[in-house]
C-alpha cells in the first residue's frame, strides 16, 4: 500500500473508546523495546511518527492510527517489562485481552519477537494464546539488521522450534534501518486486512 495519510486517532484504555468506523485492524504486539513503533514507522513511511523510546513500557494505551482511511493499525503496550506494577501490568493485560478477543474489527496480529535471541517465555506464551483465539498472525523477527544475513535461515529455525509455528510462511526477518521485510509484512497485512483486494 503506498502511505501517504496517516493520523493518530485515539488512545483508548476501554472498548468505549474505540474507533467506529467500521475499517479492518492489525494490532502489533510484542515484548516492551521489540521494535513495535519502529516497524510502524518503516509501515507508513513516517520517521519518528510512532513514539520510539529506550525506555520500556512507553506505551500504556491502545493506540489507533488511521492508514489512509482504509485501516487502523493498533499498537498495543509491550509485555514483559519488569518495571511496571503488578496492578498496572494486570490492568494491561485485561485492557489487552479484552481488545484482541472482542473486536470484531480485528483482521490480524503481527506479533514480534527479537531476531538477535530465542523468542522468550512470554513471546512463546503470547503467540499460544493467539492460536488458542484463532486470531491470524505473523510472527516479525526485528533487528534483523543485527544479525549477520548468513545466519537468518539459522534464526528462523530457532523462532519456528521454540514457538512451535505449524506454518513456515507466517514469518519475516525485519530491518527498520534498511527496510528489509517490509514488503511481505505489508502483502501480509493487506491480505488479512481486504482479502488480497
Amino acid at each position: 500500500m503506498e502511505v501517504n495519510h496517516v493520523e493518530l486517532v485515539m488512545s483508548a484504555v476501554d472498548p468505549a473508546q474505540y474507533p467506529t468506523t467500521g475499517y479492518p485492524e492489525i494490532a502489533f504486539v510484542g515484548r516492551s523495546n521489540v521494535g513495535k513503533s519502529s516497524l510502524t514507522n518503516v509501515l507508513i513511511n513516517r520517521h519518528s511518527y510512532a513514539r520510539t523510546s529506550s525506555q520500556p513500557g512507553k506505551t500504556q494505551t491502545l493506540n489507533f492510527y488511521n492508514v489512509e482511511d482504509q485501516l487502523y493499525f493498533v499498537d498495543v503496550p509491550g509485555y514483559g517489562y519488569a518495571k511496571v506494577s503488578k496492578a498496572e501490568r494486570e490492568k494491561w493485560g485485561q485492557m489487552i485481552e479484552t481488545y484482541l478477543t472482542q473486536r470484531e474489527q480485528l483482521r490480524g496480529v503481527v506479533s514480534l519477537v527479537d531476531a538477535r535471541h530465542a523468542p522468550t517465555e512470554a513471546d512463546v506464551q503470547m503467540y499460544q494464546w493467539l492460536a488458542y483465539y484463532d486470531l491470524p498472525t505473523l510472527i516479525v523477527a526485528t533487528k534483523g539488521d543485527k544479525v549477520a544475513r548468513g545466519k537468518w535461515n539459522q534464526t528462523m529455525s530457532q523462532i519456528k522450534k521454540t514457538m512451535d509455528l505449524p506454518n513456515t510462511d507466517n514469518i519475516v526477518v525485519f530491518s527498520a534501518p534498511k527496510k528489509i521485510g517490509n514488503d511481505q509484512v505489508w502483502d501480509w497485512i493487506e491480505q488479512q486486512a481486504f482479502g488480497g483486494q
